[in-house]
């Protein structure tokens, strides 16, 4: 049974009066919201994942992607969100609001107009493991630079840093289903998760984006949002067999310092 009294540091989420379910509304987008993942999304979440459409532009997901790939998945995003709405369930009383180390909301959902949620997507927050050979140039910090001896170092230190550190590299993954492209709704939902969660409640500074070379709608989401694209890394990674080109986007706070070092 739903709570009837709201734990303010939930802001700027909103609460499922039926189920005490935290959302966050994708704004401008009244019947498009964003949830945390729920153990029963594999269902939904397979389909989208087999599609061509989809997983040609992803490195991670499995093809052909099966129930067993989705509870895999739910087992390791699951906790994350949940460990997250514990934390702020345990600070309730506080004054002020914590900062914490994750989004606990990630699944895109449409809602119907019979009150049902229908998962189409998903936008992940993480600490960037990858790419820490991509460097500011020490002759011009407006440019990015290939240094594979900083690699390690670098993709090392951001993973002990600590929670609210401002030079934690962060970055997106998404994904949305093929009968909502197109429509901004992804825009809208990056847009959203950034200004209302990552930037107040995560202190994010930093947030980076990897699109594959040709996926060009996922780069106009990124510009849209006040991401550049700092460098194309060729031949980046193998996936399912092909070698995949790499192009990075970054957005950086005004007031950082971070030097990408």
């Amino acid at each position: 049974m739903a709570s009837s009294t709201y734990n303010p540091q939930l802001a700027p989420l909103e609460v499922n009066a039926a189920t005490g379910e935290p959302f966050l509304r994708i704004e401008g987008y009244d019947d498009i919201i964003i949830t945390p993942p729920r153990w029963d999304d594999g269902p939904q979440i397979i389909p989208h994942l087999n599609d061509p459409r989809v997983w040609q532009w992803m490195q991670g997901p499995p093809v052909p992607y099966l129930p067993s790939d989705a509870e895999s998945w739910l087992n390791h995003v699951k906790p994350l969100s949940d460990e997250v709405l514990e934390e702020l369930e345990a600070a309730k009383d506080s004054a002020e609001l914590i900062t914490v180390g994750h989004c606990p909301v990630s699944m895109i959902r449409k809602v119907n107009e019979d009150g049902s949620e229908e998962q189409i997507g998903s936008i992940d927050i993480i600490r960037s493991h990858d790419c820490g050979e991509v460097v500011k140039s020490q002759e011009d910090p407006n440019t990015y630079v290939v240094d594979l001896t900083r690699k390690e170092g670098n993709e090392g230190r951001n993973r002990e840093r600590n929670i609210g550190d401002p030079d934690i590299i962060w970055e997106f993954g998404d994904y949305l289903a093929p009968a909502f492209h197109s429509r901004g709704i992804m825009t809208a939902a990056v847009r959203t998760v950034m200004q209302k969660w990552a930037l107040p409640r995560m202190n994010v500074r930093i947030m980076r984006a990897g699109t594959f070379a040709g996926n060009i709608g996922s780069g106009k989401v990124f510009l849209k949002n006040g991401f550049r694209h700092i460098i194309t890394l060729p031949d980046h990674a193998v996936v399912r067999g092909e070698s995949k080109t790499l192009d990075l986007y970054e957005w950086e706070a005004p007031e950082s310092t971070a030097t990408g070092s």
